[in-house]
């Protein structure tokens, strides 16, 4: 077929490709140290705010590197006379702004700003995703019930698309929102700002499958997004279980990576904007994000 040499030469640059992204193996605490020290984009007073990596945790499992033990020694580093407490971070597979603060008075002020802010109906948090696929409308609402369902030997965060008001008063589920933007779509993928009226574990990906827009890398809800005749449909997610996620190859050619790359691919869901009583705070792209913008002619994004 007349496009097999271009996809092979393609896949042939891929490792070169994934080494530019800044992205391929796993960090060190040394090396995840200095990169935290490096992204720190905002201190004053009390507060720190940095960007952190994808799947960092934020506390992780005994064992676990996490950001909870890099802290005492990151605090050191920096500086910093008091003890750093989270107040607000994305979840481990995202990348994106950190909010730490040395002093618990000045936590608990921001956690019931925030706390309050929802309760508003603001959206105090926006994220920036790549999907694969194109939401068919341009902008509009997300809202689901979601829960943990046992699915084996784990559990999973599965959609319930009509709760009913037990399981709701019971809080064995939980209303969920989040309002998305289309700010870019170039073949057959899009940038979406997303901001989370609600917070529940996993809400972002899960409302994406419900777009039929995964977000790119996302190894864990993307195999409920099927296609037929590259028409996208919504699995159940128990016909769905967990893999490394599925693109054809003229993404794999465009985005320079090999199939074998592709369950190292980190998601594509960044925290880049917090709102704050004294004005927001911003967290850039990092480079894997906008290497991925790049390949796939989306557009950047201004800082603001």
């Amino acid at each position: 077929m007349a496009g097999g040499g271009t996809a092979a030469r393609g896949l042939a640059r891929a490792a070169q490709g994934a080494r530019g992204a800044g992205w391929g193996r796993p960090l060190g605490p040394e090396e995840t140290l200095g990169l935290l020290e490096a992204s720190v984009v905002h201190r004053e007073g009390a507060l720190l705010a940095l960007s952190k990596p994808p799947s960092l945790p934020v506390l992780g499992r005994p064992g676990e590197l996490s950001l909870v033990a890099l802290l005492p020694v990151l605090r050191r580093r920096l500086g910093l006379p008091a003890e750093l407490h989270v107040v607000k971070a994305p979840a481990r597979e995202c990348s994106g702004l950190v909010l730490l603060s040395g002093c618990h008075r000045a936590t608990e002020r921001l956690q019931q700003f925030f706390t309050d802010a929802h309760r508003r109906g603001q959206y105090p948090a926006t994220y920036h995703a790549v999907t694969v696929g194109v939401p068919a409308e341009a902008e509009g609402e997300i809202r689901t019930g979601l829960c943990w369902q046992r699915q084996g030997d784990t559990t999973a965060v599965v959609p319930v698309l009509a709760p009913g008001r037990r399981s709701l008063a019971r809080k064995e589920v939980k209303s969920t929102l989040t309002r998305y933007r289309v700010l870019g779509a170039a073949g057959g993928c899009a940038l979406l700002q997303l901001q989370p009226r609600t917070a529940f574990p996993e809400q972002l990906p899960v409302h994406l499958t419900l777009l039929l827009c995964p977000a790119l890398g996302d190894h864990e809800h993307s195999s409920r997004v099927g296609r037929v005749l590259g028409v996208p449909f919504l699995l159940p997610p128990e016909a769905a279980p967990t893999r490394t996620q599925v693109l054809d190859e003229e993404l794999l050619c465009r985005l320079g990576l090999s199939p074998q790359q592709l369950r190292r691919l980190p998601l594509h869901l960044h925290l880049q904007q917090l709102a704050l009583p004294q004005g927001p705070l911003c967290a850039p792209l990092p480079p894997f994000f906008l290497h991925t913008l790049q390949r796939l002619g989306l557009p950047g994004l201004r800082e603001p």
